[in-house]
């Protein structure tokens, strides 16, 4: 069955009739059919979130938050064809997508209960007898495009909070896996949400450019949140400003994990093989380098290359902890970043071994800046340890870098991990945990090529809202003239 597109809570084909087919990474397969949109498609999607977005930022509070929460519920109650559409589209294990569920439900109960925070404050004025306040108020239609590679996560993420501000929402869904971003929007829709307050659109990997452009550039369109590459970013930046519509991206990450001399080392060791491997490492804030002081490194690589050889690698249907990646093509680019590395002195002491889109975990010792993996964001299960001498030199090449979202340190002496913490250039800093972590209610988002603005909890405010200035004043003060 194909996946339409929703407008007004309904099916809806594209105009054209146009389709494009999702294969499975693993089998080849057809995962899913979706329609694919042209230009000709966005002015009546953007028609419907505009027409619905009065009623909707007008609804108090209490009614819209019943609507979320009900929507979290529904989410809950289609865990299963979430997880069997996420293999089927990603490639990801069924633990990872189960999770994803969890937390995209978790992040829609966080942005329900914020419905009645969103507020303003009283501020004193130098007009006698004048009441002035600052208030937020809903910016009114926004798009949201979210990636596949946490797709329920991310695109869970892209709504909720803007419909708790009062915005509608137009979602544009990832190509790689559009049936599992339709079933999001489905929990909203089958939760009661008036038409036109969440809709969605797919289109096929060739047509993006032009489908996203004519969505942004759509008048009725005023706020844009992306999360995906930062290359794709810089564009979807581009074209914001360009119109002058405020966007939130989070984007890109090449995330150290800050292992100091005095660290824990097995603990440091399970956050690591954590942090670089879950998913694939296909998340913005994988464990890109292992970052290691020289003086425990021989110790740390031993105990770490040995975890990561361990790990069961193969189809997502099996009992893996590493599933498939997106693509084949995604798994040549671990062979190019190894083969590189290694034709320049870095040692493979794990992994390497591969199977089209499968590939093991991979660790690279001795990495130098001039390997490509030492810069390149692999967004794989290749990674790189990267031997330093003291904290000056481990900060220093922590924030070798242009990403900025997530790094971790570990030390036993808290107030060193802080001092090394402080000086790390990233939207995230985790002491003694990893780089992987992601909570509803935490400000969520990165610095540098990393992109800017803040998902998650009330700093998530700010971002789906306008702060307007009201008064009410003396009709009868008293004028200059």
């Amino acid at each position: 069955m194909t996946v339409q597109f929703v407008v007004n809570n309904k099916d809806t084909a594209a105009a054209g009739g146009q389709t494009f087919d999702r294969l499975d990474p693993v089998t080849g397969d057809v995962a899913s059919t979706a329609a694919a949109a042209q230009v000709a498609d966005i002015a009546n999607i953007v028609k419907a979130a505009s027409d619905a977005f009065p009623a909707w930022a007008a609804m108090g509070p209490g009614a819209r938050r019943a609507l979320l929460n009900k929507a979290a519920d529904v989410m809950d109650s289609k865990a299963d064809a979430f997880i069997a559409t996420m293999i089927a589209e990603t490639g990801s294990t069924g633990p990872w997508a189960g999770f994803n569920v969890m937390l995209a439900a978790g992040v829609i109960r966080e942005a329900a209960a914020l419905t009645t925070q969103i507020g303003g404050e009283v501020i004193p004025s130098n007009k006698p007898g004048t009441l002035a306040m600052g208030v937020a108020r809903p910016k009114g239609v926004c798009l949201g495009i979210a990636p596949w590679n946490a797709p329920v996560i991310l695109g869970t993420r892209a709504l909720a909070m803007p419909l708790a501000c009062g915005n509608t929402v137009i979602f544009k869904g990832a190509e790689a896996c559009p049936k599992t971003h339709r079933i999001i929007v489905d929990c909203f829709v089958e939760a009661g949400l008036p038409e036109g307050v969440v809709n969605y659109v797919s289109n096929a990997p060739k047509d993006a450019p032009d489908v996203v452009k004519a969505l942004i550039e759509a008048p009725e369109v005023r706020h844009v949140n992306f999360t995906g590459s930062s290359a794709v970013g810089r564009i979807i930046g581009r074209l914001a400003g360009e119109n002058l519509k405020p966007v939130l991206l989070e984007l890109g990450g090449k995330a150290p994990l800050v292992v100091l001399s005095d660290a824990d080392i097995d603990g440091a060791v399970n956050a690591a093989i954590f942090g670089a491997f879950m998913n694939q490492g296909q998340i913005c804030m994988s464990t890109e380098r292992l970052i290691v002081d020289e003086s425990i490194a021989d110790t740390f690589v031993e105990k770490l290359a040995a975890r990561a050889s361990a790990l069961p690698y193969g189809n997502p249907r099996g009992q893996v902890v590493l599933g498939a990646m997106v693509s084949v093509e995604a798994g040549e680019k671990m062979d190019a970043l190894i083969a590189d590395a290694t034709g320049k002195g870095a040692k493979l002491v794990a992994g390497g071994e591969r199977d089209g889109a499968i590939h093991s975990a991979t660790l690279l010792d001795g990495v130098t800046p001039e390997m490509r993996i030492y810069r390149e964001e692999s967004f794989g299960p290749v990674k790189s340890i990267i031997r330093v001498k003291g904290d000056a030199e481990a900060i220093a090449t922590a924030n070798d870098t242009e990403y900025g979202l997530s790094a971790a340190v570990f030390s036993q002496d808290i107030q060193r991990a802080i001092a090394a913490a402080n000086q790390i250039n990233s939207g995230i800093c985790h002491i003694n945990g990893p780089t992987v972590g992601d909570e509803p209610q935490m400000p969520f988002g990165g610095v540098g090529d990393s992109g800017f603005g803040r998902f998650g909890g009330k700093a998530a405010i700010a971002e789906f809202t306008d702060l307007r200035w009201i008064t009410i004043e003396d009709p009868n003060q008293h004028y200059p003239f």
